[in-house]
């Protein structure tokens, strides 16, 4: 390869995962978390705090919504999370006894695999962590490491907002991300990629200077995705995700974590709750044994093609200097797909030798020139809103809307002094709104995953919100406390 530039790498990751802490265990509420947090998060921080030590910056553009951030940095929670470690030593441990006992050398080298990764987990997990994912994440964005992207406080479907709800979650989202990280976020991750003609409007009025859409939004306007763009009249700019080159890692139908060679997601041993197969065959109910020096090849494979197919398409670029933007849910890295730490390794380390320089999307929103009337989408399918309005998500967006609709009703009859102080009991009524109008609870219904998980969260947040709304009106001496998101400070809907 050669060290001539052809262009800039803009990884993107989004660290999202909804409000589960009290709600659930398994299979989808903590233990979600739980995972998580192990799997992607840890090992994540940790390969980009080993570059950063060694003078990395600009590595990629890390967005942590405001609701995770929440539940990284909950004392009760950070404890628990050092415990479910704990336990994941404790069965890798057990499974290696049991192996011993009954010969089994290929149980025993996955037992010895799993407690190595369980030690050094709760390693850097003490070293790290223990201060919650703020402070583990905050000395990356203080090196210039990666660039922090903020948000609205609970992922809510912001084009299904109320003016005064979605200036109230943006602003309580970034007032987050400003005290645990020690400063206010220029970019945001707009939820969903979702985006409707004059969000640019409520982003500018926060101080938000970028965020990402899906490349069909800026396709329907523009030849080009490789550069940023102004929308329409503000000085806010957009990112457009380059789905040909984001797709070969993960799409909708294939992508490298679906490899034969790689850590099967969906099959575990269920005595000990290890993951111990490969992937094998899609079609095969029969997996075969994982095979760590495999997997490190293919890992190895797979960044070599993506970084091939990365100086194509900027080669091939009709920009001069062209930036590729790639976007992916953060869990993707290491929960879904185990060897995803070390492929985005693979990638960070040895991009330059292709010619192309990583970058973050703040390093160059600058260089926006030109200016597009973007029409509305996302990066759902059909790159619309569908999966957050059609059959049932529709009937929930209703609801969302009707109880918006009466939060601010609640909250401008409130008596007028109540807004020099904050209410504790205004912010709790808002908290239960915004947890929700998360957009999560639709799209786990529209994909029929833990679809079930998602009606009751649903069902319990308005359920909850209407009891705390007719107690008020009853009683308005009720006092309500809420310490879940502490900075949701209701006075922004009305102000």
């Amino acid at each position: 390869m050669t060290n001539q530039r052809v262009g800039r790498l803009a990884i993107v990751l989004h660290s999202h995962v909804p409000w589960l802490l009290g709600h659930g265990v398994w299979p989808v509420g903590e233990e979600w978390l739980r995972q998580a947090w192990a799997h992607s998060y840890i090992p994540l921080v940790a390969m980009l705090r080993e570059r950063a030590v060694r003078g990395r910056t600009n590595l990629l553009t890390f967005g942590v919504t405001p609701v995770l951030a929440a539940q990284w940095d909950e004392p009760s929670s950070i404890g628990e999370q050092e415990r479910w470690i704990a336990d994941w030593r404790i069965r890798a441990t057990g499974k290696g006894i049991h192996a011993q006992a009954t010969a089994d050398s290929t149980a025993a080298r996955d037992a010895r695999r799993h407690f190595r990764a369980a030690q050094w987990t709760m390693r850097e997990f003490a070293e790290n962590w223990r201060a919650g994912g703020s402070a583990a994440l905050r000395p990356l964005v203080d090196a210039g490491a990666v660039e922090l992207l903020g948000g609205p406080v609970t992922h809510p479907f912001t084009p299904h907002l109320l003016e005064p709800i979605a200036d109230l979650a943006l602003a309580s989202g970034l007032a987050d991300a400003t005290v645990r990280t020690g400063k206010q976020p220029v970019g945001i991750w707009a939820p969903e990629c979702a985006y409707t003609p004059g969000l640019e409007h409520l982003y500018g009025r926060h101080g938000v200077g970028h965020f990402v859409v899906d490349g069909p939004t800026v396709l329907a306007q523009r030849d080009s995705i490789h550069r940023p763009y102004r929308v329409g009249e503000s000085d806010v700019v957009a990112f457009a995700r380059d789905l040909d080159l984001t797709y070969r890692v993960w799409s909708p139908r294939s992508g490298y974590p679906g490899n034969k060679w790689y850590q099967d997601f969906h099959s575990y041993d269920h005595d000990w709750g290890l993951h111990s197969s490969r992937v094998t065959r899609r079609s095969s109910e029969t997996k075969e044994p994982y095979q760590p020096q495999q997997a490190s090849d293919q890992v190895q494979h797979d960044a070599h093609d993506f970084l091939t197919a990365a100086r194509a398409r900027m080669v091939n670029s009709c920009e001069a200097n062209p930036i590729v933007v790639v976007a992916y849910d953060t869990e993707l890295f290491g929960h879904w797909w185990h060897e995803g730490p070390q492929f985005l390794a693979a990638v960070l380390d040895t991009a330059h030798s292709y010619g192309i320089e990583t970058t973050t999307l703040g390093t160059v929103a600058h260089e926006a020139t030109e200016s597009v009337d973007l029409p509305p989408g996302t990066w759902g399918s059909g790159k619309d809103s569908r999966v957050w309005e059609d059959g049932e998500a529709g009937r929930l967006r209703d609801r969302g809307r009707a109880a918006q609709y009466a939060v601010l009703d609640h909250l401008r009859r409130l008596p007028g002094d109540w807004l020099a102080t904050r209410s504790p009991s205004a912010d709790a009524i808002v908290t239960e709104l915004l947890l929700a109008l998360a957009s999560d609870w639709a799209f786990m219904i529209s994909k029929d995953s833990a679809a079930d998980y998602a009606r009751g969260r649903s069902e319990d947040h308005f359920a909850r919100l209407g009891e705390m709304l007719r107690t008020a009106h009853h009683n308005p001496a009720v006092i309500f406390e809420d310490r879940r998101l502490p900075f949701v400070d209701a006075r922004r809907a009305i102000r």
